[in-house]
């Protein structure tokens, strides 16, 4: 066996630090009182579900990670791995077994003890025959294990189908398998998701949908009580109102923030302005199962047609590059090489008459209203860009605009022969991009990969790349497999993003952590 302690990388593979409606649900509730410390956060939407299990949007997940704990957690500014609620761990010869001690005496939030039987629980909750069409992440973050066994009240193996190089970086994901209260969650059922329970440094306290969650210290918290009393999320869904919000003092900390609004944020001595690469992927999807997308041909004119460099400079003004494939730049296995489809409109125009498409090509494009961190302009600005491109190329394009949410299930659903999408990565590891969004194997039942984009080689070069423990052989792959995906273009590869917040110089301990989700644990705020 290979002991892996306290402190050691949990992979090869790391990104290294990067920083420079209404009613209110109410649990372990509690009145805010004179003195306390309260940090408000203004965001762009409103959380989906407080459900690990359920979700798969940035805006749960920045809750979600300061309520409940995982196995091993990343290191602040990093997707190096250390340890959470697991102290040690190890593997065996052949990497299929992996055997983890727990911490000791850490109680949920509802005072049920954590032990092996709750990671069991929580584990085999996401596992066939329990796992359903609504947990998106369960397929690729656990799909890999065949069975966890609880050997004793404090250590747990996780016996795996085969070896998965990122297997470690998963468990550290804040959507793959946290750490919930069993007795909650089979009390609770479905409405576990408005009432979370976990072992997390806050305690979730209510919820006013379409308004604000509040958190509330744990003062239990197995590594110290946070520094700060309340932690209130609060919905502003426009990025200039929540930039006013933040030079007002109506809010502490604020992400999403507009090109237009950055320099006078820069400019206010009472703020710091934060900036890390983006670990994202903004792009416009098109469904390879149904035309006009079925033909490569199309697809590849659609690419064409699109001006992204000119929309890269015109809308989003230097706080975005563009993309050159499905992998952020500062991703290992990303491939600076990798040239996607320049923009060519008259040989754009040709490819769709080879097609059958002379001056007649239409489509729906789904899009969507809000802002999101890897579109701070937001969907339909990126949509009417894109329709005007298409236009010159002799392509109607149908726009479908929905708020966030009820866009997602639209495209989750099939809705439209094309959608906006992005992808924040989870855990560094380049399988979160390229399996989890366009393996075949992700294809339906609430699965991610929306393009429906199935091409057999492609999955079978991701297969070799998460089984190898050869830093060489998995980089291949990847970059086999991203040259495959370039040319067959199921997406239009639109930009990365860089990631933004600004927050109060009252605020300390804040920070921007590569996956865009928030740890809130090492917050402070200076009171006056």
């Amino acid at each position: 066996m290979r002991r892996r302690l306290a402190g050691v990388l949990a992979s090869l593979f790391l990104v290294s630090t990067l920083l420079t409606g209404c009613g209110v649900i109410n649990s372990f509730g509690g009145g805010q009182t004179a003195g306390e410390k309260t940090v408000i956060f203004a965001r762009g939407a409103d959380s989906i579900s407080l459900d690990p299990a359920l979700i798969e949007d940035g805006e749960s997940a920045k809750v979600v990670a300061n309520v409940f704990d995982t196995l091993v957690r990343y290191r602040e500014g990093s997707t190096e791995v250390e340890p959470s609620l697991a102290t040690e761990w190890s593997t065996s010869d052949d990497e299929k077994e992996w055997t983890f001690k727990l911490r000791k005496g850490v109680k949920f939030h509802d005072g049920t003890p954590f032990n092996a039987e709750a990671v069991k629980f929580n584990v085999e909750r996401q596992l066939p025959p329990n796992q359903t069409a609504e947990m998106p992440y369960s397929e690729f973050t656990l799909g890999m294990v065949d069975k966890v066994v609880a050997v004793d009240e404090s250590t747990v193996k996780f016996v795996l189908k085969n070896p998965y190089a990122p297997f470690l970086l998963n468990l550290a994901m804040s959507l793959s398998v946290p750490m919930g209260s069993p007795e909650a969650i089979k009390k609770m059922g479905k409405d576990f998701g408005a009432n979370p329970v976990g072992t997390g440094p806050f305690v979730f306290e209510s919820w006013e949908k379409d308004a604000r969650i509040t958190l509330k210290a744990n003062q239990d918290y197995w590594d110290g009580k946070p520094k700060v009393d309340k932690l209130i999320f609060e919905v502003v869904k426009e990025n200039s109102v929540r930039a006013n919000k933040l030079i007002a003092g109506e809010a502490d900390i604020i992400d999403g923030i507009d090109p237009d609004d950055v320099e006078r944020l820069k400019g206010d001595a009472k703020l710091n302005v934060s900036t890390a690469p983006g670990m994202n992927i903004n792009y416009m999807g098109m469904r390879a199962d149904r035309k006009p997308f079925n033909d490569p041909k199309v697809r590849q004119a659609i690419s064409m047609a699109i001006n992204r460099e000119e929309i890269i400079n015109s809308l989003y003004k230097g706080n975005a590059v563009l993309a050159n494939g499905p992998l952020p730049s500062v991703l290992f296995g990303y491939v600076k090489e990798l040239q996607p489809y320049p923009y060519d409109p008259a040989k754009a125009k040709e490819l769709l008459k080879e097609a059958g498409y002379d001056n007649n090509l239409s489509f729906e494009l789904n899009s969507y209203s809000d802002e999101r961190p890897y579109n701070p302009i937001g969907g339909d600005n990126l949509a009417r860009a894109i329709q005007g491109y298409l236009k010159e190329a002799g392509v109607t394009v149908n726009i479908t605009s929905a708020a966030w949410k009820e866009h997602k299930e639209n495209v989750k659903n099939g809705k439209g022969e094309a959608y906006l999408c992005g992808w924040m990565g989870d855990n560094g590891d380049p399988d979160n991009f390229l399996y989890a969004l366009l393996h075949s194997n992700q294809i339906g039942n609430g699965r991610l990969n929306y393009a429906m984009y199935n091409n057999p080689k492609y999955d079978e070069l991701l297969l070799k790349a998460q089984q190898s423990s050869s830093n060489e052989e998995r980089i291949k792959n990847y970059t086999d497999a991203q040259q495959i995906l370039v040319k067959d273009a199921p997406w239009v590869f639109i930009s990365n993003s860089l990631d933004m917040a600004a927050s109060n110089k009252s605020i300390s301990g804040f920070s921007i952590h590569p996956t865009g989700v928030y740890f809130f644990r090492t917050l402070d705020k200076t009171t006056k």
